[in-house]
């Protein structure tokens, strides 16, 4: 029987990238999409979910349930950006970043977890991001987050064991994707003492998004992982440069480190 997968945010983006890669390698895909109606041409069926409310995660797991009598593989990929300065950032807007990229991711994982349990099988991807192996400037919410939900599966994957369950991380760099348009960005205020630095910052990052990678290469890399018998706790995929900015910042002294990204940034 084909292996059945669960991508959170499947309709567009890295999501829609990979489930379409993973349909012509034979699985039976489920996407998920707050709006399942705004995309009726999609290469595999679109399923109601909004991983901030609780009902609607239940409601797509019974639904899929239903149809296939299992879940395989999920691939936790919904997640929101979140740009600026984190002393101008309204409380409401960190809150619910962290409720899109890390509180539900996990509200997800415990919808599947019994299922998977009883299956005695399963494999849960985190998509997460290599900005999460750093805080950078004017992505502290962003970084804080996605690192959170890095450190969670560490200790999540541990506790499954036991069940025989894996679960792992994958961290993309940047995509050519839409995110920069889904983002939120703190506006740049006229009178904000972080008014040039902030607004220069910005620009820099809506240009790596632009200029980022074909997201068929994060779809070839869950494809592996989902084909691999011992997953790796941690993945990257991306430039060269922004993989390697991983391992700089864990062989650099901390202020050496900071000093690159600076300059980077322009700051």
């Amino acid at each position: 029987m084909s292996k059945v997968v669960l991508i959170t945010g499947g309709s567009s983006g890295i999501g829609k990238s990979v489930g379409e890669f993973l349909v012509t390698k034979g699985f039976k895909v489920y996407g998920t999409s707050r709006n399942p109606e705004n995309y009726p041409n999609s290469k595999f069926p679109i399923v109601a979910l909004d991983v901030t409310k609780l009902e609607t995660i239940s409601t797509c797991i019974d639904q899929i349930l239903k149809k296939e009598s299992k879940i395989d593989v999920l691939l936790n990929n919904a997640g929101a950006g979140i740009t600026g300065p984190i002393e101008e950032i309204p409380d409401v807007e960190i809150k619910r970043n962290f409720e899109t990229n890390f509180f539900g991711p996990i509200n997800v994982i415990k919808a599947v977890l019994p299922t998977m349990r009883q299956q005695n099988s399963g494999l849960i991807i985190n998509v997460t991001s290599i900005a999460g192996y750093m805080g950078l400037p004017y992505r502290g919410i962003y970084s804080a987050s996605k690192g959170a939900l890095e450190i969670i599966t560490e200790a999540f994957r541990m506790e499954l064991k036991g069940f025989n369950i894996n679960m792992t991380n994958v961290a993309p760099g940047d995509f050519a994707t839409n995110i920069a348009a889904g983002r939120y960005h703190a506006p740049v205020l006229e009178n904000s003492p972080y008014k040039a630095s902030y607004g220069q910052t910005l620009n820099t990052m809506d240009e790596h998004v632009d200029s980022g990678s074909d997201p068929r290469q994060m779809a070839e890399a869950i494809y592996k992982i989902i084909e691999s018998k011992n997953p790796r706790i941690h993945y990257k995929v991306g430039a060269f440069m922004q993989k390697f900015s991983i391992v700089l910042k864990r062989i650099l002294p901390d202020i050496v480190y900071e000093k690159l990204l600076m300059n980077h940034y322009k700051l």
